[in-house]
């Protein structure tokens, strides 16, 4: 009998991919439009995409910065937030999507910026 590989070593090799990790969040965002979504699937979701594209781009120290925010805008509070806006823009024929971020040519890569991590924070 052959042996299967791991799931999770072989989900992360692939969400390594930014066009992956953007379809399987909008995958994922897909079930809220049809109220399955449960935090624990997002919030599994969204570990799963930092360890595949955050982690190897980061300090040690931004890294635990940058999974503290995602713990705060994925509390019960800040999911309020999110799911509020979702139904928001739905009432207006609108909904949120993920995309992969096209940087301008020379522009220097940074996964995330000290603004983006305030706001974050106050959700």
């Amino acid at each position: 009998m052959t042996k299967s590989l791991p799931y999770h070593p072989f989900k992360i090799s692939h969400l390594k991919d930014p066009n992956y990790s953007a379809a399987y969040l909008s995958l994922i965002f897909g079930e809220e439009e049809e109220g399955d979504l449960e935090l624990k699937i997002m919030l599994s979701a969204m570990r799963d995409i930092f360890e595949a594209l955050g982690e190897p781009n980061m300090s040690a120290d931004d890294a635990k910065l940058h999974l503290e925010k995602l713990d705060v805008l994925l509390s019960p509070e800040g999911s309020a937030t999110i799911y509020a806006l979702a139904s928001w823009l739905k009432a207006l024929g609108l909904k949120l999507t993920v995309a992969v971020s096209q940087e301008d040519e020379g522009e220097e890569k940074s996964p995330v910026s000290d603004v983006e991590l305030a706001q974050v924070g106050n959700v």
